[in-house]
């Protein structure tokens, strides 16, 4: 396909224009010619920034969960979690305000796009006093428990700050109806201390296993 001389557009517009689409129309509704509509401009502008379609998805994914996602202004020291913490929060809330751009996140963001965030995670472990043995386990264990959790939820029609499960009938299912019911976190607060929950976790596992090692030598 023969390109126009001179770009018409912008790589960032573009990616903002699909993610305007498929906030308000929906992933099934976004196509090339479809966004070049949406942008004024012929198909063939695109070919500028962009291979093809994939090659968009990717950009979609990099910026609603990269570029878009705050870093927390907190200074590395002992209550280095609660970084993490905040940072997980702000990825939830990066891909919850553009939830239909959720299944494109599971197909087009491979680690490879993401290396600079694991880089500044790494260096604020280690700016922390966090032993670099645990870096990996805690990245790919934010990563996994961010992604999974997050995604879910997205693909989930909200059902309010407290709906964790569908309606569910209380005499079919006591023991759960019970539960739900003592719950008194929101699904944002449980998020939270899901991550929050892992990360002090590794942290006595890893003081269990010294203590243990010390007293066996």
């Amino acid at each position: 396909m023969a390109r126009p001389s001179k770009p018409l557009i912008s790589r960032a517009a573009a990616v903002q224009a699909s993610i305007e689409i498929i906030d308000s129309e929906g992933l099934d509704a976004f196509s090339l010619p479809r966004l070049a509509s949406h942008m004024g401009v012929r198909a063939p502008s695109l070919y500028h920034h962009f291979s093809d379609k994939n090659e968009i998805l990717t950009a979609i994914a990099r910026h609603v969960a990269g570029k878009s996602v705050i870093k927390p202004r907190r200074a590395p020291g002992p209550d280095w979690p609660e970084y993490f913490v905040t940072l997980a929060l702000n990825f939830r809330q990066s891909v919850l305000r553009h939830r239909n751009t959720a299944p494109i996140l599971v197909e087009h963001l491979p680690r490879e796009t993401l290396v600079n965030s694991f880089e500044d995670a790494a260096r604020f472990l280690g700016a922390s006093g966090v032993p670099v043995r645990l870096h990996v386990r805690i990245l790919d264990g934010i990563e996994t428990l961010c992604i999974g959790a997050v995604l879910a939820e997205a693909v989930r029609n909200p059902r309010g700050r407290h709906a964790l499960f569908p309606d569910i009938n209380a005499t079919e299912y006591p023991h759960l109806a019970e539960a739900l019911a003592a719950n008194e976190m929101t699904v944002k607060e449980m998020f939270a201390e899901r991550i929050r929950s892992f990360l002090y976790g590794v942290l006595l596992e890893d003081e269990n296993r010294a203590s243990i090692d010390e007293a066996s030598a």
